[in-house]
């Protein structure tokens, strides 16, 4: 899958001579106020220090990814596309860079997180995309930790028709909004069995498990979505279908 990406990345910008333009990437570690603002909701990975938004910025436009591994950057597109891609820290470096290479393109839009009221706002939006799609008795799966989305899906169908798994040992096997929390290490292929409909973070680009996740999708026919900006770039390549309502 990085290597889809890599080269992706290498054609948008050899088309348009900026592989080995000087112009510099300069990634940066937002602070949850820069990233998310003021929520009322306070139980966000972001806020409890388990996630760090980086953001780059090419020529002025701005891509995103979360990670749990931040890393500083300054450099040439050429030098991302050397990493390896050996750990979340470099493969968010290389994520937040073809999210901001693809706005500057106009390839992509919304690569940026939304804030304050808006997180919840996109959940309600996502709950009434899927429901109004799949019904009410939908059965849906949502892989990792995001409370907005599990707190709206647990009102609007039963909370037994909602799984969720994590990969967070904090959260897994406790009860959040009425629904027992999954070990994703343990349990992803289980989620796609017993669910009509799969909801998974753009972080599982970052952390190495979206290819995995595709391949489920495939072998058991369930309809996969990917939300937030972490996946802008690599939904457009992969072709998935990315849920981000209030993104800018």
């Amino acid at each position: 899958m990085y290597e889809k990406l890599k080269t992706a990345l290498v054609d948008l910008s050899g088309e348009t001579g900026l592989l080995e333009s000087q112009v510099k990437i300069t990634a940066k570690i937002l602070t949850p106020k820069e990233a998310i603002g003021e929520t009322e909701r306070k139980d966000y990975p972001l806020l409890q220090g388990k996630e760090y938004l980086m953001q780059a910025d090419f020529k002025g436009a701005l891509g995103q990814a979360f990670t749990d591994a931040p890393k500083n950057f300054t450099g040439r597109v050429k030098d991302i596309l050397n990493l390896k891609l050996a750990d979340n820290g470099e493969r968010a470096l290389f994520i937040a860079t073809l999210n901001a290479v693809m706005r500057h393109l106009g390839v992509v839009d919304k690569t940026i997180h939304c804030k304050n009221e808006s997180p919840e706002l996109c959940a309600g939006e996502i709950q009434k995309t899927i429901i109004e799609k799949y019904g009410a008795d939908v059965r849906v799966g949502i892989i990792g930790f995001q409370p907005a989305i599990i707190d709206n899906f647990s009102k609007k169908v039963p909370p037994c028709n909602v799984k969720v798994t994590d990969l967070d040992e904090v959260n897994v096997g406790k009860v959040k909004y009425g629904v027992t929390i999954w070990d994703g290490r343990k349990m992803q292929e289980e989620i796609f069995k017993r669910c009509d409909v799969i909801l998974a973070t753009g972080s599982t680009v970052v952390n190495n498990t979206l290819s995995y996740l595709i391949s489920l999708s495939q072998t058991y026919q369930k309809p996969f979505y990917v939300y937030g900006t972490t996946v802008s770039g690599p939904a457009k390549i992969l072709n998935l279908e990315r849920l981000c309502f209030q993104s800018s």
